[in-house]
């Protein structure tokens, strides 16, 4: 068998972890069980977890732009609605305490202090769109808020309306209207170019890029595309180049903008890169309007540079009337249209609505911005070790006494699969959660478990086994390894000196199967006792007893050792708490060397 490691620094948890997910006062999540849902066959079938489970009473959703009726409806049928517009900071800081989920478009700014303000109750941020620009990230996910957008339904028409500023702004028809609404008939000035045979650069070749590069390879023109994350095959496929972005502005007649705006992005388009455009190139932005120096613009403009531009998005929206660039006599402008289609914003309103109220619900949210994406098939095979994952952490942790805290967690997979094949994600956050949780204050889940064991000093380590064989099942086993602390049970201190418990899937139900050196065999199902005792007969028939006469329900027991009649050590699952009297009962038998019990 040959080995791999990985490590990593994973982040710590910030609101609450016990076995549920606070979604408000009066509702809790499960994370125990995971559920599947797809997007109604929209985009590609990817998914994330955030919890699962049933609610006490009905979340409350704040809606803080205008979104289509038949998304308020989808929203109505699972929550309260409160459809409050044109809240200012302050407004939106005080109302979102009581609020389980946000919805906004681009025009409201979901900043760090609200989610300091929401006091941990907020658990969905939906973004009613593509762009995410104006959702502080980093506080989301510290917060272990997920964020979703919709960034299938109005792909269309995004690209349609940048396809129809490309030949409004090459025919000049917003100039050429307006010229004739004022008497006048001037033909000879509003001579256009051709689009047949020229060079467009798509620059962001995402879901929007590519549906424009489409349509403007069926009308003539050649498409070249910049993109960093573009897999060339995709491009390949439908007749696209993928080159530089120094190459894509030297070369194009026309540039196309999509990309979104971030710190690099910012400003892409200044007067540095204005310089490196061929003489008289046109400009269309439909994505953000960041991502131009609207400045350097004019300039490029007067210059001769940038013989046309037509932009759909503006730095400032809506910018002032005033704005050179606006009133520039080679320059068409929309207010923000490119998702305005009929078709496109109810769609929107129903892709936003069906994410929010999904992630909710605690199924599988297919948009999620801040949480990694899991295949469904995957995630649907993985379901019965994501569970495994989770209970051995919670094993681990209640085994620790004393020292400085967990801070060293190794844990191993056992696989047939090469790497490449088993995506341990998920499970790794599930260990996380399982191990944070029962010591601390926060809600963890696979938003932010890679951050909040990092903020807590917890160093993860990965290892794959792999093993001969099929590779029908995922996995084989999962072992978790804590160094560097003492036990409250020794016995389950391996023979290299740390906690150790490992632990497999048997017909769909998770087992736990080694506690430090022995070897045992016990359904993680509701709790479990660990005895370490002297092998002798009639030791199984006095705990039992024992537990019997407090109407502890057994509902399985194994027995590792290391040879007959030397240590052994008995894990017990029961389906109750025993009480301190009855364990210390069974720490009293004589055989018995030492006694935890450990909840799930």
């Amino acid at each position: 068998m040959a080995a791999s490691t990985s490590t990593l620094n994973v982040p710590s948890l910030n609101p609450k972890l016990s076995s549920s997910l606070s979604i408000s006062s009066t509702a809790q999540f499960s994370i125990s069980s995971l559920s599947l849902r797809a997007a109604h066959g929209r985009g590609s079938r990817r998914f994330v977890v955030l919890a699962t489970g049933g609610l006490d009473a009905k979340p409350t959703v704040l809606v803080a732009e205008k979104l289509g009726a038949a998304g308020l409806d989808l929203l109505k049928e699972f929550a309260n609605v409160d459809c409050s517009y044109n809240l200012s900071p302050e407004e939106l800081n005080t109302k979102i305490s009581l609020c389980d989920a946000l919805i906004v478009r681009s025009g409201t700014k979901v900043s760090r202090e609200v989610f300091e303000s929401s006091g941990g109750r907020l658990k969905v941020v939906g973004r009613a769109g593509v762009g995410i620009d104006n959702v502080d990230l980093a506080a989301a996910t510290e917060h272990g808020c997920l964020v979703v957008n919709a960034p299938t339904a109005n792909t269309v028409a995004a690209a349609e309306h940048g396809i129809a500023l490309l030949a409004a702004m090459a025919r000049n028809v917003a100039q050429a209207d307006a010229s004739v609404k004022a008497g006048k008939w001037l033909r000879n000035k509003y001579v256009g170019v051709s689009l047949v045979g020229k060079t467009l650069a798509v620059m962001g070749f995402g879901k929007v890029g590519t549906e424009v590069a489409r349509r403007a390879k069926g009308l003539g023109m050649h498409v070249i595309a910049h993109d960093p994350y573009a897999p060339a095959d995709r491009a390949r496929a439908i007749g696209v180049e993928l080159v530089t972005f120094d190459e894509a502005i030297a070369t194009a007649d026309f540039i196309s903008l999509h990309m979104p705006l971030t710190p690099t992005t910012s400003k892409m388009l200044n007067d540095e890169t204005f310089g490196k455009m061929k003489k008289g190139v046109r400009i269309v932005n439909v994505a953000r309007g960041g991502v131009i120096d609207e400045e350097a613009l004019v300039r490029a403009l007067d210059s001769g540079i940038v013989a046309q531009a037509a932009l759909d998005v503006f730095t400032k929206e809506p910018p002032s009337p005033e704005s050179k660039l606006v009133q520039h006599e080679n320059v068409i402008v929309t207010p923000h249209l490119g998702a305005s289609t009929v078709e496109a914003q109810e769609g929107v309103a129903i892709e936003i609505a069906e994410a929010v109220v999904g992630a909710l619900k605690g199924e599988l949210a297919s948009t999620a911005v801040n949480a990694p994406m899991v295949p469904a098939e995957v995630l649907s095979e993985l379901k019965p070790y994501v569970i495994l994952a989770e209970k051995l952490g919670r094993l681990a942790v209640q085994l620790v006494t004393g020292g400085s805290g967990v801070k060293s967690v190794k844990v191993t997979y056992a696989s047939a699969r090469a790497p490449d094949d088993l995506d341990t994600r998920v499970l790794r956050a599930m260990i996380t959660k399982g191990i944070i949780e029962p010591i601390s204050s926060v809600f963890v889940n696979l938003v932010n478990a890679d951050f909040t064991a990092k903020q807590r000093g917890v160093r993860i380590t990965e290892e794959r086994i792999l093993l001969d064989g099929s590779p029908e099942a995922p996995l084989d086993s999962i072992q978790v390894q804590i160094a560097n602390v003492e036990s409250k049970f020794a016995s389950a201190i391996s023979d290299t000196g740390e906690i150790r418990v490992e632990g497999r899937v048997k017909d769909g139900v998770p087992h736990l199967t080694r506690v430090g050196s022995f070897e045992v065999d016990v359904s993680l199902e509701g709790s479990i006792i660990l005895c370490r005792q002297v092998d002798q007969p009639g030791m199984i028939g006095k705990v039992g007893s024992i537990l019997g006469q407090e109407n502890v329900n057994v509902s399985f027991m194994s027995v590792g050792r290391i040879a007959p009649r030397k240590q052994a050590v008995m894990a017990i699952g029961v389906d109750d708490q025993p009480s301190k009297e009855s364990l210390q009962r069974i720490g009293e038998i004589p055989a018995v060397e030492e006694i935890v019990f450990l909840k799930l």
